[in-house]
C-alpha cells in the first residue's frame, strides 16, 4: 500500500548523472514500496544517492529537534532567559547550600522594636474603682505606671493651608505696602509640594497606576485627585529635572567604568527600546526606537565616551572606540548550558577557571590594586589551554564532498558551543577585563539591576500610551535610582525638585 504522500519516482529523475539537490527536490518525504523498487532497478548508483538524501534529510531533522530541545531545556539558570519565562518544574540555582539555619546567624545586629524615650502621646488609663470593696480610687494618687507602647500612623487627611498676605498704608507718605507670597505660592487655589511629591513617588517610583492612584488618595488621606493632575504633577517633575538629568548624564562621561543594557518597552502599541547607561550611584535611562548604535548615537554618552563600557556583547556596543569588558554572568549561564546539554566538560572547566580569577581578584581588592604579572600570565595561559582543548571538540564545519552529506548554498551554520568558543577566543581581553582592571566589575549586573523595575512597569501598565509618557517615566526613574544609590530619601528628593532644591549627586573627583 502506497504511503499518503508517495509517488511513483520517474526514472529521468533518479539517473546517477543528476545532483544530488535536484534529487532530493524530485522525491517526496515518504517513499512507497514502488518507489523503492524502481529505484533498485536503476541500479546501484541510483540506491546510493536515494540513501544519501535520505542521511541528510535525517541529519537536518536531527538537528532541528535538537534546536527545538535546546529551547525547551533553557531557563533562567543556564540562559539568559528571565525568571519569568521558567516552566513549573523546579530550577536548580546556581548558588551552593551555605550549610547555615535559614534567618538572621549568630552576631547579626538585630532591628528589634524597642521603646521610645519620648512618644508623642501619652494615653493614661486610669483606676476607678478598689477590685476588692468597690471603694471610688479616683481622688487617690497613682502609686506606679505600667508602660505599654503601640507604634502606629494617626489618621491622615489633606489640610487646607490658606496664606494671607498683609496689605498696610504707610502712615507716613500714604503708600500701599503688600506682603509677598512664598514662591511655591502661585495661584489662587493650588496643590502643595508635598501632595505632589507623594503622587509622583506612588505613580513613578511604586509603579502605582493613574486610577489606582485616585483611589488611594481617597482610601488614604480622603481626597480625591484627577488623572489630569497627577499627569500635571510628572510633567511638571520631568521639566524641573532636565537640567539634573544633564548633569548626571555628564558625569558617566567622566566615569572611568560604565555598565550599559537594554530591554525592550511597548509604546504607543508598538515594541521599543529602553537603554540604561548606570554606574554605583549614578543611573541614566532613555527611551528610543532602535536597540542599536543609532540609540547610542541619539544618548550622545558612548560617541564621547572614553573609559570602559561592560556589556552583554551586543555587536552595536563595539562600533565605539572606548575600551569594553563583558559580562561574565552571561558566560557563565552559557557555559553551563554547553556542560549539561551537550555534556561538554571544557565549559565546566572553563565556568571553575573564571570564578577562580574572581574569587583570586576580590581577595586582592583590599590590599593591592591588580595582579602580578606571573598570575595574569598563569591565568592567560590556563584560559587558553582549556579554549584549545574546546576546538578540538569543536571543530569548524567543513565542506562536504559530493560522497558526503548534501552541501547547502550559503554559511554553513555553528553550533551553539563553536559559536560561544568563537566569541571566547575572539575577546579574550575583554572576557578577562575584570583581572586586568580591578574597576571592572566581573559582570553587568548593575545595569540588569536597573533594567528590572522597568520590566515590572511593563508588567504592571503593558504599554506606554505615548512617547510623552515613556520619556517622563524615563527621566524621573533615573533620577530615583540615581537618588536611592546615594542613600537619600526618595520622596524628600522629590520634594525637593517641586521647591526647586533637586537632589544632585556629588562629583566623584577621579585620580589621576
Amino acid at each position: 500500500m502506497e504511503g499518503r504522500n508517495s509517488r511513483q519516482i520517474p526514472a529521468k529523475d533518479i539517473n546517477p548523472g543528476n545532483s544530488l539537490s535536484s534529487l532530493e527536490s524530485s522525491i517526496s518525504t515518504s517513499l512507497s514500496r514502488e518507489d523503492i523498487l524502481a529505484i533498485y532497478n536503476e541500479g546501484p548508483d541510483a540506491v546510493c544517492a536515494i540513501i544519501l538524501i535520505q542521511a541528510a534529510r535525517i541529519v537536518e531533522l536531527e538537528e532541528r529537534v535538537k534546536s527545538l530541545e535546546d529551547q525547551i531545556n533553557k531557563n533562567s539558570r543556564n540562559s539568559s532567559k528571565p525568571p519569568s519565562t521558567d516552566t513549573f518544574r523546579k530550577i536548580k540555582g546556581q548558588r551552593k547550600p551555605s550549610g547555615r539555619p535559614v534567618g538572621g546567624q549568630k552576631g547579626h545586629k538585630g532591628h528589634t522594636l524597642e521603646m521610645a524615650e519620648k512618644p508623642d502621646r501619652e494615653i493614661v488609663h486610669q483606676v476607678a474603682r478598689c477590685e476588692f470593696c468597690g471603694r471610688s480610687l479616683c481622688d487617690v494618687e497613682a502609686t506606679n505606671y505600667e508602660r505599654r507602647q503601640v507604634f502606629d500612623l494617626p489618621p491622615i487627611k489633606v489640610e487646607v493651608f490658606e496664606h494671607q498676605a498683609e496689605s498696610k498704608i504707610c502712615p507716613n507718605c500714604g503708600c500701599l505696602n503688600k506682603a509677598a507670597f512664598p514662591k511655591e505660592v502661585a495661584y489662587p487655589v493650588q496643590y502643595g509640594t508635598r501632595l505632589k511629591s507623594v503622587a509622583v513617588y506612588l505613580n513613578q517610583y511604586q509603579l502605582v497606576p493613574f486610577d489606582r492612584l485616585s483611589e488611594t488618595f481617597v482610601d488614604l488621606f480622603g481626597h480625591r485627585l484627577s488623572q489630569s493632575t497627577l499627569i500635571d504633577a510628572n510633567r511638571t517633575c520631568y521639566s524641573i529635572l532636565g537640567p539634573v538629568e544633564e548633569d548626571i548624564k555628564q558625569q558617566i562621561i567622566a566615569s572611568p567604568v560604565i555598565c550599559l543594557d537594554e530591554t525592550g518597552m511597548r509604546i504607543e502599541g508598538k515594541r521599543k527600546w529602553c537603554h540604561v547607561v548606570s554606574t554605583e550611584n549614578l543611573t541614566y535611562y532613555a527611551a528610543n526606537p532602535h536597540r542599536g548604535s543609532e540609540a547610542n548615537e541619539d544618548m550622545g554618552i558612548l560617541p564621547v565616551y572614553s573609559g570602559t563600557a561592560v556589556h552583554d556583547g551586543w555587536s552595536s556596543y563595539f562600533k565605539f572606540k572606548c575600551k569594553h569588558a563583558l559580562c561574565n554572568a552571561h558566560h557563565i549561564r552559557d557555559l553551563l548550558f554547553i556542560h549539561e546539554e551537550y555534556k561538554q566538560n571544557w565549559a565546566k572547566d572553563l565556568i571553575d577557571q573564571l570564578i577562580d580569577i574572581k574569587e583570586t581578584v576580590d581577595r586582592r581588592k583590599p590590599i593591592h590594586c591588580n595582579l602580578d604579572l606571573a598570575e595574569i600570565n598563569d591565568f592567560e595561559d590556563r584560559y587558553d589551554h582549556i579554549i584549545e582543548r574546546a576546538k578540538l571538540e569543536n571543530p569548524p564545519p567543513t565542506t562536504s564532498n559530493s560522497q558526503g552529506p548534501i552541501k547547502k548554498r550559503g554559511k554553513k551554520k555553528k553550533t551553539k558551543a563553536q559559536n560561544l568558543l568563537e566569541r571566547l577566543q575572539k575577546y579574550r581581553r575583554e572576557v578577562l577585563a575584570f583581572m586586568y582592571d580591578f574597576e571592572v566589575p566581573f559582570d553587568n549586573n548593575q545595569a540588569e539591576r536597573d533594567l528590572r523595575m522597568m520590566k515590572v512597569q511593563q508588567k504592571i501598565s503593558g504599554n506606554f500610551r505615548s512617547w510623552d509618557g515613556a520619556k517622563i517615566f524615563c527621566r524621573i526613574r533615573g533620577y530615583i535610582s540615581t537618588v536611592k544609590k546615594n542613600s537619600s530619601s526618595v520622596i524628600d528628593a522629590i520634594q525637593g525638585v517641586f521647591e526647586g532644591k533637586p537632589f544632585i549627586p556629588q562629583r566623584t573627583l577621579i585620580a589621576v
